[in-house]
């Protein structure tokens, strides 16, 4: 029997390389592996508990195999590698059967102790960020980011989930307990991957984690396994939509005030989470909508004072998310609640935040602990958060497309802070943020900067920049002054084009 600190070496089932882990009587332990670090802790071994049948390492195979080298050893791998800890190998010790992991990157780690609770040295597991009293109370403020942080965090998500799919696989068991977030770095990163599904070949390992199973699965739990609604991509587009309204309105979209059975906690969760399943925030069926009164009387003060205004829906409702997340929150908990093929799909989701990040802008208050807001499409501004009004001169930029010699509105605007930038995507109508963008579509085509009460646009790369009203070009390193009406095409022709218009002026 090894002792505590003695180092096992494991030689891979594929390519005979050698690992080594330090044994420990008392192993970091999760539902379904025990984990052993390596001596330099630049990758664990992570056995699983139970034996693995055929289907089981057969799936192991091609997890470490086929599918790595599908999504990471192909264009923008570079990029999926630091969306996913994806084992990429795996041993056998004699019944037991290991993945070698990369270990998490340091970020992922608390660095601060919490004002009640030590959470210094703690993995950044999601189900932090996503309660108010999680975020506002247990963790250092250091360690929360501001609002703009969990829409990058979400970006990344919706990222990874759009390349698992198109990759023909599904996560199966995507929650909070199964994402790393970093809200300091803006980084995200999907764990547990073991459990991949492939339709037709590796069935789901689990049905999921409460709060994320879908609500088919959850009625069709006690059918027979055959006739039983399994984990799939479409249960994979549930979870997501459910990760993204907790992150951004620390929230369950589903947990309201409906009791469903009063006798049965067991069968009142199957129902609220399945087959009953309604939006909290449904406009033609409010049974399940709560208030604050409801709030302060199902919850003690000392948790109510961090769950209010979060769950106050009214002073914060889903569409503070903006004209572009808004419906994909009716799609997903109203149209595609019970109808799985109509729920968004997660290119929707990434093509929603990315349109919805150039619509913030920083609050005005300096103590606002949210910091952005995201524009209401009003000529009065405001942070629904602490009701900080925005005074300042506001330029608003409506892209426009170009179809042969004219030009339409693309429904994509960007509101202008100090300091915004424009990008390849915003002027070019084939390329797209994302994991393909070279080094040089991550430069910046423009920037907008306010100076003595007057906001300009200045040319950092555009060859063929071109004040639409003069018909003279913008040279580079020249600023332009931005006023009402103003139109100016941002690299040529083909390319899309601004108009301005200015708020609070």
């Amino acid at each position: 029997m090894p002792k505590k600190g003695d180092k096992i070496t494991v030689k891979s089932a594929t390519t005979g390389t050698t690992y080594q882990y330090i044994w420990n009587d008392s192993p970091a332990s999760g539902a379904m592996k025990d984990v052993y670090f390596a001596p330099d802790r630049s990758y664990v071994v992570a056995f699983y508990k139970a034996p693995q049948n055929a289907n089981a390492v057969d799936r192991i195979v091609d997890l470490v195999g086929i599918y790595r080298k599908r999504i990471l050893e192909q264009a923008g791998g570079e990029y999926w590698k630091n969306v996913f800890c994806w084992p990429y190998d795996y041993v056998k010790e004699g019944n037991r059967v290991g993945l070698i992991v990369p270990i998490y990157a340091k970020h992922y780690f608390f660095e601060h102790d919490g004002p009640v609770i030590e959470t210094k040295g703690l993995e950044k597991e999601g189900k932090w960020f996503t309660s108010p009293v999680h975020h506002f109370n247990y963790l250092n403020d250091k360690d929360i980011g501001d609002w703009r942080s969990y829409f990058n965090i979400c970006l990344l998500l919706a990222r990874g989930v759009r390349r698992l799919h198109m990759a023909g696989l599904a996560h199966s068991d995507l929650s909070y307990k199964n994402v790393l977030v970093d809200p300091v770095t803006q980084t995200a990163t999907i764990i547990d991957i073991d459990g991949l599904v492939v339709p037709g070949k590796y069935p789901p390992d689990v049905l999921g984690t409460p709060d994320f199973i879908a609500p088919e699965v959850y009625e069709t739990m006690s059918l027979s396994k055959e006739k039983r609604c399994l984990p799939c991509q479409q249960t994979d587009r549930h979870a997501l939509a459910v990760l993204i309204y907790m992150y951004l309105l620390y929230r369950h979209p589903l947990r309201g005030k409906k009791i469903w059975d009063c006798d049965n906690e067991q069968r009142d969760e199957q129902l609220s989470m399945g087959e009953k399943a309604i939006f909290i925030e449904s406009k033609t069926d409010k049974c399940n909508r709560y208030d604050t009164k409801w709030v302060k009387n199902n919850y003690p003060p000392s948790k109510v004072k961090f769950l209010l205004p979060w769950m106050d829906l009214d002073k914060l409702p889903y569409t503070i998310l903006g004209p572009y997340l808004s419906p994909l929150m009716e799609q997903a908990f109203v149209q595609g609640l019970h109808s799985p093929k109509d729920r968004p799909t997660a290119d929707a989701w990434e093509d929603a935040i990315v349109k919805t990040m150039d619509l913030m802008q920083p609050c005005l208050n300096p103590k606002c602990k949210q910091k952005w807001f995201i524009f209401d499409n009003t000529t009065t501004p405001k942070c629904p958060f602490c009701g900080t009004k925005y005074t300042e001169p506001l330029p608003v930029l409506n892209l426009y497309q170009a179809y042969g010699s004219t030009y339409k509105p693309c429904g994509w605007r960007i509101m202008v802070f100090n300091g915004t930038r424009i990008y390849p995507w915003h002027v070019h109508p084939n390329v797209m943020p994302g994991e393909k963008l070279t080094k040089e579509q991550k430069k910046p085509i423009a920037c907008f900067q306010f100076y003595k009460g007057k906001w300009y646009i200045r040319n950092e790369s555009a060859t063929q920049m071109k004040n639409l009203a003069t018909q003279s070009l913008i040279p580079l390193g020249a600023p332009v002054e931005l006023q009402d009406g103003v139109q100016i095409l941002l690299d040529g022709p083909q390319t899309r084009m601004i108009h301005v218009q200015m708020v609070n002026v």
